[in-house]
Formats: structure tokens, C-alpha cells, sequence
């Protein structure tokens, strides 16, 4: 049961060929089992997962039906989980139980979703490779030297081991998107406001997105249905019709326009990753697409912007944990100023440290209009050449990474390397587009994503050339070895 899809559950427990408790128990036991090679989860529900499986089952046997009832899921922990500990991955919130329930939680669980366990990431979502987690490293199924990517590395490792058929994850630069491309999954960040970030553990309020993480993209689109719509409790989340995701899966490609920015294939990417990208050009040419070549003239300054405004954000978002109103306290402060530094010293770990301290010289007296007001200038530049390009193509495509996943330890002496391998992902959260990568082959063992990008509210497009391309390809149905 541990191989199959969203999709096949769903038929599954239609058919009564097994009940939701009969699959989470299944499931469970490979978690307890193999998560201990992978440290893709923090906490494992087993009691709630149990009692939510029963009662979904209740709910078919009085007749309900739904394509996420008694279907299992992880969360990502930064989402609140009423009654379960939600970390952030992090010492400031280790002791923090959730005393509600996020939206997207909520939500899911409404539809009859059994939550299988809270999965482990970057520090406050802080990081490209799941390595600054206060609960150690995650390890990619692919190979266990090396990173699933991050900072969504937990659920995307969780589901490429076939631990939980989806998973939630969330993505501020490339978070859903690169761990995907680095674990073979298919991974949808939705446009900012799609999904309601209430409850949602903030890192850079104006980037964050919630989005589904799967093996395909039919997976995502059933996701997604129970994930999207408007919260008014999120007062960043757009009141706009949520479609039916699903309905146009299998949607002709025929004349589709879909732009490639020649500012993707420089001396930075590997010329390897770059042969399957061509690739996956050409299957998709033979399904009916066209292919133009375009510009992004200004996705040059992406990362420099992003590691101005993200950073900025956090050292805001951040301030609330000071050992006063929420997170760790140290021992014996001597006053209320070694309780503020102890407090956050000790609480906080390097990464996270690093950002808020570059966050808070960004926005201080003096540097702001330099630093912050320049950042921002020069993301409204990329959205408008993201705008300009869309006046002439219905998606663009390129790599995901430039790089395939690399060793654990590897860039951890070397950040500016680690925030190099969001060069492509993050100018989508700057502009506040969805993106969607999806498995696009192997090099040496290890696989590598292609990342197609659309315009506002377009998620629907995402996945139906996502799913059109999984139809004549077979990289989404692969396994890792042992898993």
C-alpha cells in the first residue's frame, strides 16, 4: 500500500479494498521502521493518526466519500497542529505545543485527512538544504550522503521513501521546489494569497506560500483543492474562485507557448542538468507545445534583493521570540537584558542568527533606503519582466537547481554558496507567482527537476502540463533503493 499514490487511495477506499486505518497503520510502521535512517519527521502521531483513520472510515461507512478522506498526510512543522508540538525545527519552540489548529490543518483535516506526524526542516524554514534543523540533518533517500534539499527537506524525503503519500511544505525562496527537484517529487508553490498562511509559523511574511508536495501532479491537484481559498483570518489571502484543479489535467498542450529565459543557461548551472532540461523541452514539443526563447534581464539581482528582504522580514517576524512572550527562556538571567540575549543566543542557531542579524542592519537607520527601499525597487523590476514575458508565452521553463543535491556538509562553512542554489526559485516568490518542478530524470543516481512558471491564479495550467509530461515519462514512478 506505501506505493501508491493520493489518487489510488482514493479509488482504493472507494472500493473498500482497505480502510484508511488499515493504510495508516501500514504506514506508520514503515515511519517507526525507516524514518530513523532518513530524520525526516520531528513528531509522529501515531494515537491522533489512528483516531482521525477510524473516524474517516466512520464517515465512508454513513456514506461520505472524497478523494482526501482517510487519505495520510505530514505537515511541514511550522504549521500549528492543536495539541501536538510545533517546532519550527528549532530550540526556540521545542517545548511549544499548538494550541490551535493552522487553516491549511484545519482544513485538510475537515476533509478527512489523517496526519501522520509533524516533518522535520530548516531552522524557522531558514535554509537550501535541511541541515540547520536543532534536530539534526535530513538525509535523501536517493542517497543518504547527501541533502534532500530544504528548507522542506522532511516532507519531501518523507514521501520520496514512500513514508506518506503527500506531504505540506512551504516555500519563501524555492523551499516546496527545490527539495522536490532534489528528491524526485513533484512540488507546487501557488500564487502569494492562493493559501492561507494563518497559523503558519512566519518567516518573510511577504514570500511565504504553503503548497502540496507529491510523486505527480495529478497528487498536487487534489492537494492543492483542499488546501486553497480565502481566509479571513489572513489578511494577505486573496478572495478569488478556487477552480477544480483536477478537471483540466489532461488538457490538449497543442499551441501552448512556453518561454525559455536564456538567462538560465549560463556558465552557473551543470552543463548535465542543463541535457535534461533539453529534454524535457523536447517531450513536451512533441505533446503539442512551442517553444520561444526569452528574456529575464533583471533575475541577475534576484538573489542579492531576496537576501535583503527575506532577512529583513525575519529579524521582524523573529523579534516575538525574546524568552518573555513566546519560546526558550534561559536559566538565571541576571536581568531583563541577559534574558533577552541568553534567551536568543541559545535559542536560536546559527543560521537563523545570521539572517535576523543581516535583517536588522538592512532596515537600520541609515541603511534602509541603501539596502531595503534598493531591494525592493528591484523586485518590482523582476515582476515586470515577468509580466512582460507572459505578453508572449503561457509558461515559462527551466532548471530547477543549478546543481544536483549535494554532501551533507558541504556548504556549511559557506552560505553564499548554499543561497546560490535558489538562483532560479526565488525570483517566482519576489514576483508572487506559482511555480511547479517537476521530476525530469537522474545524473549519477541523483535527480533533477524542471521548474515551469505561470502567471497569477494559473496553478491549473502547472498541473496539467506537469501531468501531461508524466504521462509519457516514467521519472515520477521511481523508488529510491531500500524504500
Amino acid at each position: 500500500m506505501h506505493q501508491l499514490t493520493l489518487a489510488e487511495i482514493a479509488r482504493g477506499l472507494a472500493d473498500k479494498s482497505f480502510s484508511a486505518e488499515e493504510l495508516t497503520t501500514t504506514l506508520l510502521a514503515r515511519i517507526n521502521s525507516l524514518d530513523p535512517q532518513l530524520n525526516s519527521f520531528i513528531t509522529v502521531t501515531d494515537e491522533l493518526a489512528v483516531q482521525q483513520a477510524r473516524a474517516a472510515d466512520a464517515r465512508r461507512a454513513a456514506g461520505e466519500s472524497g478523494a482526501l478522506l482517510g487519505a495520510p498526510i505530514a505537515h511541514k512543522d511550522l504549521f500549528c497542529t492543536q495539541g501536538v508540538r510545533t517546532s519550527c525545527a528549532s530550540k526556540m519552540l521545542d517545548n511549544f505545543t499548538a494550541p490551535y489548529d493552522a487553516t491549511v490543518v484545519a482544513k485538510l483535516a475537515a476533509a478527512g485527512m489523517v496526519t501522520l506526524g509533524k516533518t522535520n526542516m530548516d531552522e524557522f524554514a531558514m535554509g537550501s538544504a535541511n541541515e540547520s534543523s536543532h534536530y539534526g540533518a535530513v538525509k535523501n533517500p536517493w542517497n543518504l550522503e547527501h541533502v534532500p534539499g530544504g528548507s522542506s527537506g522532511g516532507s519531501a524525503a518523507a514521501v520520496a521513501a514512500r513514508l506518506t503519500p503527500v506531504a505540506t511544505g512551504t516555500d519563501t525562496g524555492g523551499s516546496i521546489r527545490q527539495p522536490a527537484a532534489l528528491t524526485s517529487l513533484t512540488g507546487l508553490k501557488p500564487t502569494y494569497g492562493r493559501v492561507s498562511r494563518w497559523g503558519m509559523i512566519a518567516y518573510a511574511s511577504s514570500l511565504d506560500q504553503g503548497g502540496p508536495m507529491a510523486r505527480t501532479a495529478e497528487d498536487c491537484a487534489l492537494l492543492l483543492q483542499g488546501m486553497a481559498g480565502f481566509d479571513a483570518n489572513d489578511s494577505t489571502s486573496i478572495d478569488e474562485p478556487v477552480p477544480d484543479y483536477s478537471a483540466s489535467l489532461n488538457a490538449s498542450l497543442q499551441g501552448l507557448r512556453i518561454g525559455i529565459p536564456k538567462e538560465y543557461f549560463g556558465a552557473g548551472l551543470d552543463p548535465r542538468i542543463a541535457e535534461q532540461v533539453q529534454a524535457s523541452i523536447q517531450e513536451l514539443q512533441k505533446l503539442g507545445a512551442v517553444i520561444k526563447e526569452i528574456s529575464l534581464p533583471n533575475m541577475q539581482h534576484a538573489i542579492a534583493a531576496y537576501y535583503v528582504i527575506a532577512p529583513a522580514e525575519a529579524s521582524s517576524n523573529l523579534s516575538r521570540f525574546d524568552g518573555v512572550r513566546f519560546g526558550y527562556r534561559c536559566d538565571n538571567p541576571k536581568d531583563l537584558t541577559d534574558l533577552y540575549k541568553r534567551s536568543r543566543g541559545e535559542g536560536f542557531g546559527v543560521e537563523v542568527q545570521r539572517r535576523i542579524m543581516v535583517g536588522a542592519y538592512a532596515l537600520s537607520a541609515g541603511y534602509y533606503d541603501a539596502y531595503y527601499l534598493k531591494a525592493q525597487k528591484i523586485r518590482r523590476l523582476i515582476k515586470n519582466d515577468f509580466m512582460a514575458a507572459f505578453e508572449g508565452v503561457d509558461l515559462i521553463l527551466g532548471p530547477t537547481t543549478p546543481n544536483l543535491a549535494w554532501k551533507l556538509g558541504a556548504k556549511g562553512n559557506d552560505p553564499v554558496a548554499a543561497y546560490l542554489e535558489d538562483v532560479y526559485t526565488i525570483t517566482a516568490n519576489l514576483a508572487g507567482l506559482p511555480g511547479l518542478s517537476m521530476p525530469a530524470g537522474f545524473v549519477d543516481g541523483l535527480p533533477v527537476g524542471v521548474q515551469l512558471l505561470a502567471p497569477y491564479f494559473q496553478e491549473a495550467r502547472l498541473l496539467n502540463v506537469a501531468h501531461r509530461y508524466q504521462q509519457v515519462t516514467d521519472w515520477h514512478t521511481r523508488a529510491p533503493n531500500g524504500f
